[in-house]
């Protein structure tokens, strides 16, 4: 079960979130002191916080910038201001999502799935067929023979993995890649699939990446 931490002042807006949270089969524990906020976000050990950007004697974007210094927990902002510059900060600061209030209790469940989802922690390995993928060493080895994989290609090759055998859009594997260093546009993802199907073919496992027109990806 994951757990949620919710740092919102509005007393009732608090208990309604952990409500509906609590409802929706996530453990959930709530901040009631404000004096001190770093110091909770320090001793976290949930899997998602929902922070307030408006919190009293704070700033949750300028603690969301301290707190990715030394955290890669995810975080969604709650906010009720409607300007598309808080959301830009908060994005750039290492917000995971922003939403806005007041806000929809069925889209902020899947926004809070879909984050979880995302960020989840992977085991170090995994298989595929017989194919041996080392999510830590970014290597996929069959028959004692090695493919290093790029840090792109590797998400991209987890993600179809992870929802394989269902169809995964462009604009699905281009959100997975948001979050990297390395910029990446249309034409770099299809470069990157391109080199992934490669290494894939050279393991023997030519059609393992089936396209769909106007539809997106398949790992058969």
């Amino acid at each position: 079960m994951n757990k949620i931490l919710i740092i919102e002042d509005d007393i009732t807006l608090r208990e309604e979130l952990s409500i509906l949270l609590n409802n929706a089969g996530y453990s959930t524990e709530a901040a009631e002191d404000f004096s001190d906020v770093p110091a909770r976000l320090k001793e976290c050990t949930s899997d998602l916080i929902l922070m307030d950007i408006n919190l009293p004697n704070s700033n949750g974007e300028v603690l969301l910038q301290e707190f990715r210094k030394t955290s890669d927990t995810p975080v969604i902002m709650l906010t009720s201001r409607t300007g598309e510059l808080d959301e830009l900060l908060s994005m750039s600061y290492g917000a995971d999502d922003y939403i806005t209030k007041p806000y929809n209790p069925t889209i902020l469940l899947l926004r809070i799935s879909a984050v979880l989802k995302r960020t989840r922690k992977v085991g170090p390995e995994r298989m595929y067929k017989d194919i041996q993928v080392s999510f830590l060493k970014g290597t996929l080895t069959r028959n004692g023979e090695e493919q290093l994989l790029t840090k792109n290609e590797m998400l991209i090759f987890k993600h179809l993995l992870d929802h394989s055998p269902e169809i995964v859009s462009r604009d699905a594997l281009m959100t997975v890649l948001w979050d990297n260093d390395e910029y990446i546009n249309d034409n770099a993802l299809s470069v990157n699939i391109s080199r992934l199907r490669t290494k894939l073919a050279e393991l023997g496992l030519p059609d393992a990446i089936e396209t769909r027109k106007k539809q997106g990806y398949v790992l058969k």
